[in-house]
């Protein structure tokens, strides 16, 4: 939607042929963008189209300029790719070619990173890995999310639609277009870091990283709550942090608790403060679930 609204009041007076995506015929829940586009007068048309050759046929008849794909998860028909007459582009929420491929930001926070950056870099056959046209970087700290990381792809993200826009307006060759080095490139699909499920065992930092990662409250996660176990059943540890503490206990044991309803778990060498459960569909206080003493196991690794 902020891509929208930037190319609306870019100074070049871009017009806005078209916005492709999801709709309410289509089952989206909250079809927004749809909805800002029906706003704005600009035509939607449906996702579905995205994957068709015949797209590429209207692009050219519309004498469209540039494509930019924004936060969609489709690989665009190799034809739509070639069909404008300037390019497509695509805003990737990731450095490339160092975090090609899905949940970028998440990604990041899971390694360690210490800086991050969102790419606008023109499309080809691959997935990530046409040239690079512009590219900002920003640093992270010890209380991002996955979600204020793909905040701040937005607001870093957004500004590098409008330089294209500006560029585009002068002359194709003032695009820039840098080739990736696909020597350093690290792709990323589906795969959850251990399965989705919390290892006990694993180093504090490690732990409270992977949990950061997942948090996309109060949206959904791509990667889903990190799972732990008590008395058998499922438990959705949905925020974590750090205590420098060491523990010399058993992993995954409980101790005291803490101010707001937190508990302390230990991890290997740590122990880390539990600060928000998922259970039975709701968030709940730790202290609310466990006390000290009890015994927490780790999640149950998928079977295939």
């Amino acid at each position: 939607m902020q891509a929208l609204e930037a190319l609306r009041s870019a100074p070049e007076s871009p017009e806005v042929v078209a916005v492709v995506t999801s709709t309410e015929a289509m089952g989206s829940r909250r079809p927004l963008v749809a909805a800002a586009a029906a706003r704005l007068d600009v035509d939607v048309r449906p996702t579905g189209e995205l994957q068709s050759a015949s797209l590429a046929g209207w692009i050219s008849e519309q004498e469209i300029d540039l494509l930019l794909n924004v936060h969609s998860l489709l690989v665009l028909h190799p034809d739509v790719v070639a069909a404008p007459a300037v390019g497509s582009f695509n805003l990737h929420p990731g450095p490339l070619p160092e975090l090609a491929g899905l949940n970028a930001p998440s990604w990041a926070i899971y390694l360690g990173e210490r800086t991050h950056g969102v790419t606008l870099h023109w499309m080809d056959a691959g997935v990530d890995t046409g040239p690079i046209a512009y590219r900002s970087v920003f640093d992270l700290d010890d209380l991002d999310t996955g979600l204020s990381v793909m905040g701040k792809c937005v607001r870093h993200g957004v500004p590098l639609i409008s330089r294209l826009v500006g560029d585009a307006s002068r002359a194709r060759s003032s695009i820039p277009a840098c080739e990736q080095d696909l020597s350093k490139r690290r792709y990323f699909g589906h795969e959850v870091p251990n399965g989705g499920n919390v290892a006990w065992s694993a180093p504090a930092r490690e732990i409270v990283r992977f949990v950061r990662a997942a948090d996309y409250a109060p949206f959904n996660s791509p990667w889903g709550i990190p799972q732990a176990q008590f008395n058998g059943r499922p438990l959705g540890i949905a925020k974590a942090s750090r205590t420098r503490e060491p523990a010399d206990v058993a992993p995954g044991q409980v101790g005291q608790r803490r101010s707001r309803g937190s508990i302390l778990v230990a991890a290997a060498e740590e122990w880390i403060s539990v600060d928000r459960i998922w259970r039975d569909g709701r968030y709940v206080r730790p202290c609310d679930v466990c006390s000290a003493g009890d015994q927490l196991q780790d999640g149950e690794r998928s079977r295939i």
